[in-house]
């Protein structure tokens, strides 16, 4: 690691993981609806952690639709949850700052000096404000074209067909890591076009983004840090290699290696733009294969009207990627006083727009908790964002979740959870961790 970029390490100041949860851990008896309404924290990760986030967004969207919370482990800050404020904002990029500079976009970030000496640095374009996060943005941009797309289909079949194929017959499994975890890791290693031998290692490296404060994973957040700049190791030589090449390749890091306004990336705007490609190709696509299988043994009778109309099936994968909501939040920057729905923000304050919470709105959704596969307004969720940072891989998420429920309806008569259902502990990424089930075939 360079000297610049051990640097950017020093905030940490030795402060273990354990300390952090002993400081904001919450217990295991811990009901959202007994907390003082003013000292309610939902960025709290382990609201998330203990499947209790949605309760706590019920309340809020209830009694306090824009809460400020003024002390907690990513300092104070704004929830907005009501889904036309959070779409509202996510819109306003003029008001609302995503830049690094002033914060980024989850919570926790504080506004940066130049040059970045008190914070890790890791600029991404969906971390930028205009004009430069568009420049960036369109540089990768032509890999998610619908036409571009269409030449995967057949991959992705394949690839679908051969891993459901192979499940174990009869004895239970995590789903998460057989399916979830195995499908979108093969699409992520063909997007860099990277060994599929190494396709585990882009899981493992998102997965450090969203573990690096969890004393399960990391001792200290400096050592989850320090993991992921062997991500940076990895792909800076085969980013030296593809620009020697001249870039001209149809993968991702060629498609940075030739663009006019990522070519000359400094070393931490590299690792933070492929982070960034990494996670948003795994996280949504991840887990709503995995809240899918969830959402059905909630409610069989959805499985039914599928296995019955295959028509459904586009409109039932965005009412999954609504109903899990894999995407918590976003975080912006208030860059001048604001009023929303009759509160206050202040120039500079920080701004948690909660996708969760608004895809759970019953003001725009009728029955929102349930899931619907023939809800009319399924394709209005908010878990793609809206606006200028409206997430690029969008129609290869649905298209890969589409493909899969395809093939699961041709197989399987259902796919039963057998077990605990463990989630992530993060307020950010609204993950499954383990998902115990027994395949049924026809």
């Amino acid at each position: 690691m360079s000297t610049e970029q051990e640097g950017n390490l020093n905030y940490i100041d030795n402060i273990s993981n354990s300390e952090l949860r002993a400081k904001w851990g919450l217990p295991d008896d811990i009901d959202p609806y007994k907390v003082e309404l003013e000292e309610l924290n939902p960025a709290n990760n382990d609201w998330f952690g203990k499947n209790l986030d949605l309760d706590v967004f019920k309340r809020l969207r209830d009694e306090s639709p824009i809460h400020y919370t003024e002390d907690s482990q990513a300092g104070s800050y704004w929830s907005v949850t009501k889904y036309d404020d959070v779409k509202a904002i996510d819109m306003d990029h003029k008001r609302f700052s995503s830049d690094i500079m002033n914060g980024g976009i989850r919570l926790g970030g504080q506004p940066l000096a130049e040059p970045p000496d008190a914070i890790f640095h890791l600029p991404m374009f969906i971390m930028q404000d205009q004009p430069k996060h568009t420049g960036q943005r369109k540089v990768v941009a032509p890999m998610f074209t619908a036409s571009h797309l269409g030449n995967f289909e057949e991959l992705i079949r394949g690839r679908t067909q051969k891993v459901l194929d192979e499940l174990p017959d009869g004895e239970s499994f995590n789903w998460v890591d057989k399916v979830s975890i195995e499908l979108t890791s093969r699409m992520l290693a063909t997007l860099f076009d990277v060994p599929q031998e190494d396709r585990l290692k882009l899981i493992h490296w998102s997965d450090t983004v969203e573990r690096i404060t969890d004393p399960d994973y990391f001792e200290t957040p400096e050592e989850g840090f320090q993991e992921l700049w062997k991500c940076f190791e990895y792909f800076n030589s085969i980013w030296e290699e593809r620009k020697a090449s001249g870039g001209n390749g149809n993968d991702l890091i060629s498609m940075l290696a030739r663009g006019e306004t990522t070519k000359d990336m400094t070393p931490n705007e590299f690792l933070g733009n492929v982070i960034l490609l990494i996670v948003a190709g795994n996280d949504t696509t991840r887990n709503s294969m995995s809240g899918g299988i969830k959402a059905f043994n909630q409610y069989p009778d959805q499985l039914k009207k599928v296995q019955t109309n295959r028509e459904l099936i586009g409109n039932m994968v965005s009412e999954i990627i609504r109903w899990q909501s894999p995407v918590g939040h976003m975080c912006r920057t208030a860059m001048e006083d604001v009023e929303v729905n009759g509160k206050t923000i202040k120039k500079w304050d920080k701004v948690a727009i909660w996708y969760t919470s608004g895809n759970r709105d019953s003001d725009k959704f009728d029955d929102p908790h349930k899931l619907d596969i023939e809800r009319e307004d399924a394709r209005q969720h908010l878990s793609f964002g809206f606006g200028i940072h409206r997430c690029l891989g969008n129609r290869l998420a649905d298209l890969q979740l589409k493909i899969l429920w395809e093939e699961i309806l041709e197989r399987f008569e259902n796919i039963e959870i057998t077990g605990d259902t463990k989630y992530l502990n993060s307020s950010f990424i609204r993950g499954i961790t383990e998902l115990p089930v027994i395949a049924h075939r026809k």
